[in-house]
């Protein structure tokens, strides 16, 4: 299960605590727990040696409640990067605003190894602060091949 169907579960069931009244206990569980997973984790971040840690972060379940609880060793660009090692074209990071959460992305090769959608899937777990994206595609390669003979050629 991703951290999005986590979250897209936990608020469904805010939601139907709210329809019987009971959202603000609702909502005081989930802050505990939090806050006790997050004490967790960061006991558990001290605790593994660093290239331990960074084989974890690649895991987007991992990398995604560390950044949750503000743990993620990695600045948002160097999350964003790591995210588009993971997909299945060559995606490279232009550049960030983090005043707009906007990343400014080029595609590397002819753009049909993965969609825009796969894009903002992994960047929501390892860099949930990116909001928009700005996609640039790669330029087409020009063919150069032999000519087809013209018809005078072709008698």
């Amino acid at each position: 299960m991703t951290a999005e169907q986590t979250g897209q579960r936990v608020q469904e069931a805010l939601d139907r605590l709210a329809a019987h009244g009971a959202q603000e206990t609702g909502e005081h569980l989930v802050r505990e727990l939090m806050e006790m997973y997050g004490d967790g984790l960061t006991r558990l971040v001290r605790a593994v040696p660093p290239p331990a840690l960074d084989r974890l972060l690649d895991d987007p379940v991992v990398a995604g409640l560390l950044v949750l609880h503000d743990l993620h060793p990695e600045d948002a660009t160097a999350r964003i990067r790591r995210a588009l090692a993971t997909l299945a074209e060559p995606v490279e990071l232009s550049g960030y605003e983090p005043a707009t959460g906007t990343a400014r992305l080029r595609r590397t090769r002819g753009g049909c190894g993965c969609s825009e959608q796969d894009i903002e899937t992994v960047l929501a777990c390892h860099a949930p602060e990116v909001t928009a994206l700005e996609l640039e595609q790669a330029p087409q390669l020009l063919q150069i091949s032999a000519r087809p003979p013209s018809p005078a050629e072709a008698r």
